[in-house]
């Protein structure tokens, strides 16, 4: 189960975006999310007109390390890790380490 997942709000822990917060977008791999607004770079393209694509330098939202995000707790307005609780019926839930509440997704 993976601890953070696509939509949830994250907040970086470090590097050049630290203290952005931001939802994740989506997940590269098991270790990369992409979070929107945070390690933007500037990426030169050059132009296509088989597909219509101008060039020029865009903006590009790169992927960032799973460890350096943590999920954002609205209630505390901090970082918080991640714990993973099972129920009585069987079925597993994430929920904040701080507080032991249920993440709402």
């Amino acid at each position: 189960m993976n601890k953070i997942r696509k939509g949830d709000q994250v907040i970086v822990l470090t590097g050049r975006d630290k203290g952005k917060r931001g939802s994740v977008i989506a997940r590269v791999d098991d270790d990369r999310v992409t979070v929107e607004g945070v390690n933007v770079v500037k990426k030169h393209v050059k132009p296509n007109p088989m597909k219509g694509t101008t060039g020029g330098v865009i903006d590009k939202t790169m992927p960032i390390q799973q460890s350096n995000v943590a999920i954002y707790n609205a209630s505390t307005a901090k970082a918080d890790r991640v714990g993973i609780k099972v129920l009585a019926d069987g079925k597993k839930v994430r929920v904040y380490k701080s507080s032991g509440e249920e993440i709402k997704a």
